[in-house]
């Protein structure tokens, strides 16, 4: 099976290659805070050698509450990630949830994040195939791994071999998930570069009632875990102070607790690669 590597600004995504790094809150909350965290992540990646891309979102569609806080929006946000992308010369990713999205927002991004509800959502997987940037499809937490072939067929089709696949936990009764480890290997049989989302994994989807519960607890078990299954990138959302975040809080881990779990994973990953 081929195994392919993908690209996205100065990072490699690749099985064989070190685990990147995908970061950032959940949401853009403002231009200031964005910035701050950008800086403080970009420093401690490259302080630790390891390759990273940042992310947030301009716009969270999937909410609990109506009332729910859902970032600046399209223009606004997109313009802050591109200050993100020049300032700080790391690759920006964000969710679209639109195809009238995908106008704007193929001209910023590097990476184009398709939902986990949205995973099986035709014409947005094709056209952001289509837009030319690396394509991560989240798998929806109702989906089986081997289901993810089909999501592949659709990418391939429009002409995209810059793809990656991300598992996020498989929902496991009311309001839980949990994360079955034989899906990265699975996943990665499509020959594409698989992520493991971390932070969405120990989610409690409307578990508060009026919002998304979480375990933040159980982030750092789940990092050594997924680097431990050799897979080419871990997604973390992660803030300045997870308590005073506007959304998903109890499921981000906060910036300063970060280095010493980086550190540890780190020497997993070189070692289960067989990295020097």
């Amino acid at each position: 099976m081929k195994q392919y590597s993908v690209k996205a600004g100065n990072v490699t995504f690749s099985g064989k290659a070190p685990f990147v790094l995908i970061a950032g809150p959940c949401v853009i909350e403002d231009r200031a805070s964005t910035l701050r965290m950008a800086g403080d992540l970009v420093k401690l990646t490259r302080r630790l050698g390891i390759p990273y891309v940042f992310k947030a979102s301009y716009d969270k569609a999937n909410r609990t509450s109506i009332g729910s806080f859902r970032g600046p929006g399209l223009e606004e946000g997109l313009d802050i990630l591109a200050e993100v992308k020049e300032r700080f010369s790391v690759p920006v990713l964000s969710d679209v949830h639109d195809m009238n999205e995908m106008p704007l927002a193929e001209k910023v991004l590097d990476i184009i994040q398709i939902p986990a509800f949205l995973c099986r959502q035709t014409s947005l997987v094709v056209r952001a195939a289509q837009s030319g940037r690396v394509v991560n499809v989240k798998k929806g937490q109702f989906l089986a791994p081997w289901d993810v072939k089909a999501i592949v067929k659709k990418v391939e089709a429009a002409g995209c071999k810059k793809l990656l696949l991300t598992e996020r936990g498989v929902s496991f009764g009311y309001n839980n998930l949990v994360t079955d480890f034989t899906s990265m290997e699975i996943m990665a049989s499509t020959g594409y570069p698989v992520v493991y989302d971390v932070t969405h994994s120990v989610q409690q989807p409307g578990g508060l009632g009026h919002a998304t519960g979480g375990r933040s607890e159980f982030i750092p078990l789940l990092s050594r875990c997924g680097v431990a299954a050799g897979v080419a990138a871990i997604f973390m959302e992660t803030h300045t102070d997870p308590k005073k975040a506007l959304s998903d809080g109890p499921n981000m881990l906060p910036i300063s607790r970060l280095e010493p779990l980086l550190k540890t994973m780190v020497r997993i990953d070189r070692l289960v690669k067989g990295l020097a």
